[in-house]
């Protein structure tokens, strides 16, 4: 008789162990989803890290192949912004027609890279990152000196951005997820 209960004991014994075993594995199955939730938002922001500084270098391209009439691209000492939510901009008023062109199609061509134009996915474009904007801001007209910036939504909330670049401040929410790539650029003059 012993043995037989020690038996009916056994089993029910061994059934706690396949529910606790049960219970770890679905606790490891959720900390790797967890984990490839995480590692696919980490992707996104490395991506557009990675989009905001060849907008940025492409931009630093085009003002140096056009450097007669660089003070357009930031509509002199306005400050130009270009991409998400900017339909228009300022056209150029000095410079030969052909330089005024070129300014015109250079911005017309970032406004459309910061958009996301050249991916869409149904009839949305989908080749940038999120809310996108691009700002040149003459630094110095003496010097030929410009800032450009890229701003664009991040993912997770991190550090607010410093202060005094603006561009796309108070567009994203929380500033803690406005991500920014900014460099300061001289434009020589070659004579």
């Amino acid at each position: 008789m012993n043995s037989v209960a020690a038996g009916r004991k056994a089993r029910g014994f061994t059934l706690i162990e396949v529910l606790v075993a049960l219970v770890v594995l679905l606790v490891g199955v959720m900390g790797a989803a967890g984990l490839m939730v995480r590692t696919v938002q980490q992707e996104v922001e490395a991506y557009q890290r990675l989009q905001a500084l060849n907008l940025l270098q492409d931009m630093t391209d085009r003002m140096n192949a056009n450097r007669g009439v660089v003070e357009c691209y930031s509509y002199g000492s306005t400050g130009a912004t270009l991409g998400y939510g900017v339909s228009t901009f300022t056209a150029c008023t000095s410079g030969s027609a052909t330089e005024k062109a070129m300014v015109t199609a250079d911005l017309t061509a970032w406004n459309n890279a910061l958009n996301g134009v050249s991916e869409q996915s149904g009839s949305n474009n989908s080749g940038a990152m999120v809310g996108a904007r691009g700002c040149i801001v003459q630094v110095s007209a003496a010097e030929r000196t410009y800032r450009i910036t890229v701003a664009w939504q991040g993912m997770n909330k991190t550090v607010a951005p410093p202060a005094d670049n603006t561009c796309g401040l108070n567009a994203f929410g929380d500033e803690k997820q406005r991500r920014i790539v900014s460099s300061i650029v001289r434009i020589g003059w070659l004579s």
